[in-house]
């Protein structure tokens, strides 16, 4: 196997690992010391202790959160990953309590890989998404192009 189909193969171990099996030991063993993550989730820090709290939160409120690869693709110490992720909340997340309901977040991740370990991560996840499944956003009605009563037009408050 050569070197970028192994650092394929450590990234999809590290996802499995971490946010499908919910170890969170995965952090220890696929990511390097100094690991970077460039687009940290809201909440948590950029490092590795971020990822791993990351790993928790959607593992406490998504007990069956698992990833669907769509696309994988290296070069050179790069992995990019294309993919779509969802389970059933089943705990609080983002101060929304349980519903049962499906979510889904699609996303594409740019990892760096070297030998055995990340070094870094960029991404890009449909969280505006991920927040409308959860009730936290709602958006104008596309038929009407009026807003929801309670969400008068303008940005949404922090």
């Amino acid at each position: 196997m050569d070197a970028i189909e192994q650092n394929k193969n450590t990234v999809t171990e590290f996802i499995d690992a971490l946010f499908t099996k919910g170890d969170l030991g995965a952090v220890d063993d696929y990511l390097a010391e100094e690991f970077i993550n460039h687009d940290p989730p809201v909440g948590v820090t950029g490092d590795r202790e971020g990822m791993r709290a990351a790993g928790a939160i959607f593992r406490a409120a998504f007990p069956d959160w698992h990833s669907e690869m769509d696309i994988l693709v290296g070069e050179g110490d790069l992995v990019v990953e294309h993919f779509t992720a969802s389970g059933t909340q089943q705990g609080e997340i983002f101060g929304v309590q349980p519903s049962g309901h499906a979510v889904t977040l699609p996303g594409i991740n740019i990892w760096r890989v070297r030998g055995g370990r990340i070094l870094e991560r960029w991404g890009r996840l449909d969280e505006l998404g991920l927040l409308r499944q959860l009730g936290l956003v709602k958006l104008p009605d596309r038929t009407t192009g009026r807003h929801p009563p309670g969400h008068p037009p303008g940005p949404v408050p922090r």
